[in-house]
């Protein structure tokens, strides 16, 4: 009955997650509404901005601890939809609405996972619940600025969709602005040397490098050229030609090493603009993983970037629902996937602290 009663008290809690506007960097509704759930259920939490921070009431600082991540800010509803996105209706075992998905049914699976073993005693490791925004937009306002208060942590449980498979390896990400120089001249009367046309051989030359080490789960490394820019006016040679480099990186790599290859390939200024967002790894023997083996889950490399990226703990992203539908018109989440995560995650956290 308590199981029960904890389940329908969550796809509640995912309904008024649903109808209150909760865009990055615009959360404090949301998290209003989450304080307040888990001062209801007393559990005392504390606020950092728009994260929500609860610590398991047995906590002790001399313990290695486990935190359970999710994020309750949402993208904003793209032009297809054809639903209201803050009406959080349920048809046919189904709940629709922004930020069902992705990740409104981790945030809440995982607060009620928090709730029924935050009851239990005896444990080695202590637990930490922090929901927390910005997470769309990797914002420094977010996870990021939560770690600092939580202390050490052993594991990391971060909630996205992934149907509640482990993804044990995820995808950093590098931005890098790249600029090719020449010289200005007049194009009537071929003066100077263009700029684009060294930027046209740098970019095949990163088109079609490949990188040498690749990762079991998450395949090769991948850069792609997004953005050019190159030129003022159609008679005159230009200078400089600017783009974009797009990183997608394994845990094969750092940053700098990828830096410095990109620098060798286009000949000319390439900076990152931000190293922070870090590829995630966690071994397959690790004990919270070999559970999740244990009970036919199966794991895999994912390509998209969580909060993940910012804690360098070792983490694991697992969640309901399903990738393909974040961001997505007409999002939704199934009330089993719901049932299910709570299930899943209140068992493997519950064994792998008791180890």
């Amino acid at each position: 009955m308590i199981k029960d009663n904890i389940y329908k008290e969550s796809v509640e809690l995912l309904r008024s997650m649903i109808a209150i506007p909760s865009f990055s960097r615009s959360e404090d509704g949301t998290a209003d509404l989450l304080g307040s759930y888990l001062a209801d259920h007393g559990i005392d939490y504390r606020r950092y901005g728009n994260n929500i921070v609860a610590f398991s009431r047995d906590f002790d600082p001399s313990r290695k601890s486990v935190l359970l991540n999710s994020h309750h800010d949402t993208v904003k509803p793209n032009t297809g939809y054809t639903r209201d996105p803050f009406e959080p209706a349920i048809e046919n075992g189904r709940l629709y609405g922004l930020g069902s998905n992705d990740a409104g049914a981790s945030v809440v699976s995982l607060a009620a996972a928090f709730r029924m073993l935050n009851e239990g005693a005896g444990h080695r490791l202590n637990l930490i619940l922090a929901l927390t925004a910005e997470e769309e937009v990797s914002g420094k306002n977010g996870i990021e600025s939560v770690l600092p208060h939580l202390g050490e942590i052993d594991l990391a449980i971060v909630g996205e969709p992934t149907g509640m498979n482990p993804a044990i390896a995820e995808r950093g990400l590098m931005v890098v602005d790249c600029v090719s120089h020449g010289r200005g001249g007049h194009a009537a009367r071929g003066e100077g040397d263009n700029a684009i046309y060294h930027a046209i051989e740098a970019i095949e030359r990163i088109r079609t490098h490949r990188f040498d080490r690749i990762s079991p789960y998450l395949g090769e490394t991948k850069m792609s050229v997004t953005v050019i820019e190159g030129g003022t006016q159609h008679n005159v040679i230009p200078a400089t030609c600017k783009y974009v480099v797009d990183v997608r990186m394994s845990e094969c790599y750092t940053h700098q090493e990828l830096l410095e290859t990109i620098r060798e390939l286009c000949g000319g200024d390439a900076e990152a603009r931000s190293m922070r967002l870090r590829p995630s790894h966690i071994s397959p023997s690790h004990p919270f993983i070999r559970l999740a083996v244990e009970r036919c889950l199966e794991c895999f490399g994912s390509p998209t970037i969580s909060d993940q990226a910012l804690i360098s703990a070792p983490s694991v992203k697992i969640g309901p629902g399903d990738s393909a539908r974040s961001h997505s018109a007409d999002e939704y989440v199934t009330l089993e996937s719901i049932e299910q995560a709570i299930d899943i995650y209140t068992d493997l956290i519950d064994n792998y602290i008791k180890e």
